[in-house]
């Protein structure tokens, strides 16, 4: 049995693991509902930054409205929801039996996650002949479409939001009593990192990496520039819309305003404070992020002008980030030997 095969099960063995250490610490109130409320945001937030890092790290565009897409996921996955298994104004009784929705709720998010790379598109084809600041204003504005398009749709709610989610939650949980979410935000913070960690060591991802040291000798090379472009801001906004469905079930409600430039920022804070380039890091600073904005809560709107200073803080003082574009596999070998892996270089 080889070192990969070794390290597979190694894997899949401590997720598994972890995965039922954390349902049955959640099932027995072991951890109350605000400490799993936290986990759950946590997981959230390792996709949300992760995925705004293959754009902003990876491909090293730099792009401000990660937010736009979140919301797209967030609203598709939602109305899905409400539709297929709830009472709802627009069909009167569910379209589906409520017990469905432990299998088919990662369905509804990956559809949201879809529907959100198809939005990505908007910034995909504009960055062909754009970079920097430029684009930076494209994802702003993209940003803003889709919010306004959001606040002015009154089917979904308008700017008074769009809510009916927690039935679904209900649905699983009556069915089989486990802190279904939970379950799902664990899965797919997994999905994601693997999925991540898949594409950009293959060769599309040297493609997108290529594009951040020098767009046109990648083009020499004969990289298709345009094609990675658009695989990594596809790729990218479907991870954001996945993370969106997700945080709407956990709320239960949202509203256009829930992803403005704020939230945006949010992701930016997460992927300059681990490091661009740093899957690792973009884990690591989810979770600093995340207990630190709990910390803050006390301080109310305080807190929104301490997060873009600790952004400006960042750019002035440590613009690499916590790991730069290096991986904890890189600063301890041996993790990366115990799964399987090899020490990456460059």
């Amino acid at each position: 049995m080889g070192n990969k095969t070794k390290g597979s099960i190694r894997t899949i063995a401590i997720v598994l693991g972890g995965l039922i250490i954390l349902t049955a610490l959640s099932a027995f109130g072991i951890i109350n509902n605000y400490i799993q409320t936290v986990v759950m945001f946590i997981g959230i937030n390792i996709i949300f930054s992760s995925s705004l890092n293959i754009v902003n790290g990876y491909m090293g565009e730099f792009s401000c409205g990660h937010g736009g897409f979140m919301a797209v996921g967030a609203y598709v996955s939602s109305i899905l929801s409400v539709l297929l298994f709830t009472s709802n104004k627009f069909t009167g009784s569910p379209l589906l039996p409520p017990t469905l929705a432990v299998f088919l709720f990662p369905v509804i998010i990956l559809i949201g996650g879809a529907v959100a790379a198809l939005a990505g598109l908007i910034v995909a084809f504009p960055s062909f002949k754009t970079r920097d600041d430029y684009l930076a204003i494209i994802t702003i504005a993209a940003n803003f479409i889709i919010l306004t398009v959001l606040n002015n749709v009154e089917a979904v709610g308008g700017s008074r939001g769009f809510m009916g989610m927690k039935s679904t939650m209900y649905a699983m949980e009556e069915l089989v009593p486990l802190p279904w979410m939970i379950v799902w935000i664990f899965a797919f913070t997994v999905f994601t990192i693997l999925a991540i960690k898949r594409l950009m060591g293959s060769i599309l991802g040297k493609g997108i990496s290529a594009i951040r040291y020098d767009e046109i000798s990648a083009e020499i090379m004969s990289v298709n520039t345009n094609k990675m472009k658009l695989i990594a801001f596809m790729f990218s906004s479907g991870l954001a819309g996945v993370a969106g469905g997700l945080f709407a079930h956990v709320l239960g409600f949202i509203n256009p305003a829930s992803f403005g430039i704020m939230k945006s920022t949010e992701g930016l804070v997460m992927v300059y404070l681990g490091g661009m380039g740093s899957l690792s890091g973009s884990v690591m600073s989810a979770v600093f992020f995340t207990v630190l904005l709990e910390l803050m809560r006390p301080l109310q709107i305080l807190k929104w002008v301490l997060i873009p200073l600790l952004l400006i803080l960042l750019m002035q003082f440590r613009p690499e980030g916590i790991m730069g574009n290096r991986e904890l596999s890189d600063i301890f070998p041996k993790i990366g030997k115990f799964f399987g892996g090899e020490k990456r270089h460059g």
